[in-house]
């Protein structure tokens, strides 16, 4: 345990780097954010943010600041641990069926060392658009449904918070410099869902 900010960070560089993180937003000193951005600059460990702060925006701030999940108060006992276990099985799935890289024309995406080159250029993704941009990769050639994403990328908490998926999916394809008029690496299939081009 920690009590604010800078101690969270303190601690987690110490001996017993944890199977994953609890982290509150409202702390003494750096808040909760910012934590989760630093934490993320050195260590893809799990964080599920628990927090007061339950607001669309926030939720938003906290995936972009690379946590994998998002709690709001009230919540019960049972309801964390369930987030706890889905997190923690997510995580295992993936590391578990590591593909080696994914590569469509200028894009190719390392799954083991979770980056991804566009060209030449490192693409600075946050560590949900990554998760996003690789399951959609691992899915390539199909068309995927917006919950199945939001299940698949976020949890079974997330299924119809649209909002969410479609700000990540404009942010990610700002990046990949995907023409919103022809793109060629996120497609929309109007009424169904999304696909990623399967390489030929």
């Amino acid at each position: 345990t920690a009590q604010d900010g800078e101690a969270a960070i303190e601690t987690f560089y110490g001996d017993n780097v944890p199977d994953l993180i609890l982290l509150d937003i409202m702390m003494p000193g750096i808040d909760g954010f910012t934590v989760c951005r630093q934490i993320r600059e050195f260590s893809n460990v799990p964080i599920i943010v628990v927090t007061a702060k339950g607001s669309e925006n926030e939720k938003i701030e906290g995936f972009d600041a690379g946590a994998d999940d998002y709690v709001a108060k009230p919540f019960s006992a049972k309801e964390l641990v369930a987030r706890v276990r889905a997190v923690l099985r997510r995580v295992q799935i993936w590391d578990e069926h590591p593909e080696p890289s994914f590569n469509l024309f200028d894009l190719v995406i390392d799954f083991a060392k979770r980056k991804a080159t566009l060209g030449d250029m490192e693409l600075d993704l946050t560590s949900t658009e990554f998760r996003l941009l690789s399951y959609m990769a691992h899915k390539a050639g199909m068309v995927i449904t917006p919950d199945e994403i939001l299940e698949n990328v976020w949890g079974e908490g997330y299924l119809g918070e649209n909002n969410i998926l479609q700000v990540n999916l404009v942010r990610l394809r700002k990046k990949l410099k995907d023409d919103p008029k022809d793109p060629k690496y996120i497609l929309t299939k109007h009424g169904i869902g999304y696909t990623i081009p399967k390489n030929s």
